[in-house]
């Protein structure tokens, strides 16, 4: 199933075959076997949000294979602050390059940008909605560790409302049928609607408020932020600020095999010392951006 051509906009538009296929040439790409094959091409980041992980390794992993990379963070410095709109914006830069990757605080923005582009369009974050190449570099960390995603038992744990990067990644999952938990306080619980569609993919999930209601053991602990910036009530922020937090003790209770992840930025919610532990895999996981998103790019302009 070829991703030439094709926007990356959410995992909802991926087959399983589609997440293999990412995951099998990322793997090549990060043994080395493939060179050079964005020569030629020019990437467009057009970044309307902040970001440092997904900008910087998508800019770098076009970089590293020869692509030129034109675009920009934050948008003070160009015509939206005169008060272009998105469509104008999109329609502009497409005349300019071979690809746009794209981050943008309105849910929905990715599609639309998609639609009115006249090249491939990839999310690179759309709001709370999807974040479809996190998910790609996911589930090739975890792959890297585990062979069979559907034996796997997973956590979420933290901010599963707002939280993009856990609805993509969940619903990957899901795909396979693991065993999902999701860990957080009422107020930031996972969507009803995106709960069913997990339950209806044909894996088992269960929602709880803390760790411990867990009895038995787990494979892959997921950690996110609590995400300020989604909050339009400083109050409701400050009533669920703090809730968890991962300390070596609290991976020591886990069980010496579990890996701990996370999306990142972290805030407070993963202690620092946690960083030594084998179980935590989270800088592993955010260097696997560059071999994941070299794979994207190639599939993505047909030059793998």
């Amino acid at each position: 199933m070829s991703l030439k051509g094709m926007s990356i906009i959410s995992i909802r538009d991926m087959e399983k075959e589609h997440l293999e296929e990412v995951i099998r040439v990322a793997g090549e790409v990060k043994r080395g076997k493939h060179k050079n094959f964005l020569k030629g091409k020019v990437i467009s980041t057009l970044f309307f949000e902040p970001s440092t992980r997904t900008r910087l390794s998508f800019e770098s992993a076009a970089k590293q294979m020869g692509a030129e990379v034109i675009g920009f963070a934050g948008s003070d410095y160009t015509s939206v602050k005169k008060g272009e709109s998105l469509g104008d914006t999109i329609k502009t830069v497409s005349g300019y390059c071979d690809l746009i990757v794209m981050r943008h605080h309105l849910e929905g923005s990715a599609r639309y940008a998609s639609e009115v582009a006249s090249v491939p369009v990839i999310n690179a974050g759309d709001g709370a909605n999807q974040h479809p190449t996190q998910t790609f570099l996911d589930l090739f960390t975890i792959r890297e560790y585990f062979q069979d995603f559907s034996s796997l038992k997973v956590a979420f744990l933290g901010d599963l409302k707002y939280g993009r990067t856990v609805h993509s990644l969940a619903y990957a999952l899901s795909l396979y049928k693991t065993t999902i938990w999701l860990i957080s306080p009422d107020l930031l619980r996972m969507p009803q609607f995106l709960v069913e569609e997990l339950r209806a993919n044909g894996s088992s999930v269960r929602e709880i408020d803390n760790l411990e209601q867990i009895q038995e053991t787990f494979d892959i602990l997921y950690v996110t932020r609590i995400q300020r910036e989604r909050f339009g009530d400083p109050q409701e922020y400050m009533k669920v600020a703090g809730s968890y937090r991962i300390t070596r003790g609290v991976i020591e209770s886990l069980g010496k095999n579990i890996k701990i992840m996370h999306p990142l930025p972290r805030v407070d919610e993963i202690d620092f010392d946690v960083d030594t532990m084998d179980n935590a895999i989270y800088f592993k996981q955010a260097h696997n951006g560059i071999p994941v998103r070299q794979a994207i790019l190639g599939l993505v302009l047909g030059t793998i």
